[in-house]
């Protein structure tokens, strides 16, 4: 079965309805220049119930980590980082670590597992980007059609339900990660969106079924 991430989380609609849906994983962003970005405090309180918790985070010291740590526990952290600084954060905190992956062409796509635990794969942001990933942008999915990547991830980058059903079969991606895709506003998740969102992945995986 395909694992769905809703991401973005920050308020108890969103909340409650991805958990209802059966998402696998709820994200919380502990980036300030995201709509989606999300206090300690605030994760905390909305992560009541979640299925399994990522934390987003942008080039973080680890006092950053740290704090979210102290208020809300994660069970995963998705580090926009390099390779290296993504590897150090896994031994700090003893969490299982996702490395954001920003794919525009074919040398984008890591070779290695990189001594994390898996990979969230998306557009490289476009020019003039405030972000390093939520950008709504999707890439060239064939370029992941014949990657092996020895470990688990997640295609992410523009999903949504419209889409997500040929993104899984032009990938065979294990999971999807959506943020803006079920959103009505930046930063204001749909539940109606979100719903619609992991019933698409479901039906795609039956209908793969043999």
């Amino acid at each position: 079965m395909t694992g769905v991430k809703i991401c973005g989380i920050n308020d108890p609609a969103g909340r409650d309805a991805a958990i209802a849906a059966g998402a696998d994983w709820l994200g919380f962003v502990f980036y300030p220049p995201s709509p989606r970005a999300v206090t300690p405090a605030r994760a905390a309180a909305l992560a009541a119930g979640a299925p399994s918790r990522v934390g987003l985070f942008v080039r973080p010291a680890d006092a950053e980590v740290a704090a979210a740590l102290a208020a809300v526990p994660l069970d995963v952290l998705q580090i926009y980082d390099t390779p290296e600084r993504c590897a150090a954060l896994r031994a700090r905190f003893g969490l299982k670590v996702w490395r954001a992956v920003g794919v525009a062409g074919v040398a984008d796509l890591p070779a290695g597992a990189e001594g994390v635990d898996g990979f969230v794969m998306e557009a490289k942001p476009p020019p003039g980007a405030t972000r390093p990933g939520g950008n709504a942008e999707t890439f060239d999915w064939s370029i992941l059609r014949h990657w092996r990547a020895g470990l688990p991830w997640v295609l992410a980058g523009g999903l949504t339900p419209a889409n997500v059903a040929d993104a899984i079969r032009a990938t065979g991606a294990p999971a999807v990660d959506v943020s803006s895709g079920v959103e009505r506003a930046p930063g204001l998740k749909d539940p109606d969106l979100i719903r619609a969102f992991v019933a698409r992945v479901k039906q795609t995986d039956r209908e793969a079924a043999p």
